[in-house]
């Protein structure tokens, strides 16, 4: 199933004076971190995954995982778009930690789910177990002069994998760490380079985060440890999720998460301003 397509194959870029400008701005305690441009063009094509696989660290399981998060927002929208989302998160882990070819085993993961009344449901048999596979290197990986030749190889190895499956890969760009936001422009920079070298999409997760640090730095997106998501974090992060992986915004979903609404309102939007910016749609 092919839900996104690049209209074009998306353009390399070097580490942009307007993405050092959002980082520093931040850094600064400036509203302009919420200006970012739009690096990639991308089009909607076809259908929304109906399944999708999260492949990444600790990042993706803080708050209850990810996965829940965008399937609550895609199950609670109207119309409604089904979702079966699984999550594989291994904690510190970087791309090289995963076998991401045994995760499409038969009969393994995604073989059964829980209803709503906590009865064991067995998925039905089919072509391909998982239409996405959403992956995010450790925090680190994409900079760390030792581990980003690691990135650019498992980036390649495991698109080429999710590929074979018939299953359609998808890079989550992860976000800076509190105390060091020079880090959004890296890893912009990261990943979409590795986008452009598998012909792959982004979630901008972390040019999100930026947008909200320094356009409403009263929402507390972090941890104390600088590093992992608040529930308004991770919140965002499903939002930007959504919006990348659906097509369709979230402002106005009636999924808050348990967050005041005037806060998931505000980072509704945030996701979608960034999404439209960074993929021009």
């Amino acid at each position: 199933m092919t839900f996104v397509a690049p209209a074009r194959r998306l353009r390399r870029f070097a580490l942009g004076a307007v993405l050092l400008a959002a980082a520093s701005a931040w850094a600064q305690g400036s509203s302009a971190a919420a200006s970012q441009p739009a690096m990639l063009k991308a089009t909607q094509v076809g259908m929304p995954p109906a399944s999708v696989i999260f492949i990444g660290s600790s990042f993706f399981y803080y708050n209850n995982g990810i996965n829940g998060h965008v399937t609550q927002m895609a199950t609670t929208a109207s119309p409604r778009q089904a979702l079966r989302a699984t999550l594989v998160a291994i904690s510190g882990s970087g791309f090289d930690w995963h076998d991401v070819e045994s995760y499409f085993r038969p009969d393994a993961i995604g073989r059964y789910s829980f209803d709503a009344a906590n009865n064991v449901v067995f998925n039905p048999p089919a072509k391909r177990l998982f239409d996405a596979a959403v992956m995010m290197d450790c925090s680190q990986c994409p900079l760390h002069p030792d581990l980003k030749g690691i990135f650019t190889e498992y980036a390649r190895r495991h698109a080429d994998t999710v590929r074979r499956h018939g299953a359609r890969p998808v890079f989550f760009m992860s976000w800076a760490y509190q105390d060091k936001p020079e880090m959004t422009a890296q890893l912009a920079d990261a990943y979409t380079r590795a986008a452009n070298d598998n012909d792959e999409l982004v979630i901008p997760a972390g040019l999100a985060f930026a947008r909200v640090a320094g356009s409403h730095p009263e929402i507390d997106l972090y941890q104390p440890d600088k590093r992992h998501p608040t529930l308004a974090g991770s919140y965002l992060a499903a939002a930007t999720t959504y919006a990348t992986l659906f097509g369709r915004s979230p402002v106005g979903l009636p999924y808050t998460a348990g967050l005041d609404p005037a806060v998931a309102r505000v980072l509704q939007q945030a996701a979608q301003a960034t999404v439209h910016d960074y993929l021009g749609r």
